[in-house]
């Protein structure tokens, strides 16, 4: 078990986590976390014992020259820091790592004992899943939660996913039984776009994370990559017809779906989210 004594005491602290692998498409959600942990200038607090959860044929360690000249190895793991955010006057854990490869129970048990020992009231899981959703449209976002007012208030659709699940999923799981608040997010990346990044989806994640701490996270660049990658796709596809036929098929079934209301409402809360981030408050009815 990781010993957290001698740490900073947090100021309300909520944990958002997200790891590599069956949980990750196109890397959108470690992406995410990676972004807040720069953003924020996140500080490190300790991470998992690798030799305890990886294989290391799966997950190999890497190796790398460091500025002194020297070979170091770099092994697979779960970190764990965290950012003081001014702003709204609470603290923010962050944890970012690898899908484990055995012992999932006792991975589990080491992340409820973090949030045990820094007094986490909130546990948001990050999550990207391959779907069949055309990159030209607003990326479906679907959450689930152990508070439904919770999941209604950051207007997510409510996952309906039965099947298989990864880590992510059974950390939900494990803080609910534990009864410790749970949100998990997640982005659909379109399929036949699937190697990373995909900065759309990271951007998706993002804000609702802004909506989550009703404060702006600066986002640098990424606005600009996800347009990016939007008019490279737009390229592929117009250089095979059958994609771009299929991305039109796509567009169609997505459209007839979506409710005018329901595009309205979205309209509505991305022009919140850009006077916010100009400082302003939004008109009032």
């Amino acid at each position: 078990m990781i010993e957290l004594d001698g740490f900073p005491e947090l100021v309300d602290p909520l944990l958002i986590a997200a790891f590599e692998g069956w949980n990750d498409a196109g890397d959108a959600a470690t992406s995410a976390v990676e972004h807040l942990e720069d953003v924020w200038e996140a500080v490190a607090l300790t991470e998992l014992d690798s030799e305890d959860y990886y294989d290391y044929q799966v997950n190999r360690p890497n190796v790398m020259q460091g500025d002194d000249g020297r070979r170091l190895v770099t092994w697979p793991t779960t970190r764990v820091s965290y950012a003081r955010l001014a702003g709204v006057g609470r603290d923010v854990v962050l944890i970012r790592g690898i899908e484990p490869n055995m012992r999932w129970k006792q991975f589990t048990h080491e992340i409820l004992g973090v949030c045990h020992e820094l007094g986490v009231e909130l546990v948001v899981t990050l999550g990207a899943l391959l779907a069949d959703s055309p990159h030209t449209r607003p990326v479906p976002v679907t959450g689930t939660s152990s508070d439904e007012g919770l999941t209604r208030s950051l207007h997510l659709e409510p996952s309906r996913y039965e099947g298989p699940t990864g880590i992510v999923g059974v950390v939900q799981d494990a803080c609910t039984r534990a009864g410790v608040p749970a949100l998990s997010i997640w982005a659909a990346v379109p399929h036949y776009v699937a190697q990373p990044p995909c900065p759309k989806a990271t951007l998706a994640l993002l804000r609702h994370i802004e909506d989550l701490l009703d404060m702006p996270i600066p986002l640098g660049d990424l606005p600009e990559d996800a347009r990016a990658w939007e008019r490279g796709v737009d390229e592929l596809a117009e250089e095979d017809p059958e994609v771009a036929d299929y991305v039109r098929s796509l567009e169609e079934a997505k459209d007839l779906t979506d409710a005018p209301e329901a595009s309205g409402d979205a309209i509505a809360r991305e022009f919140e989210r850009y006077l916010r981030r100009r400082g302003d408050d939004p008109p009032r009815a």
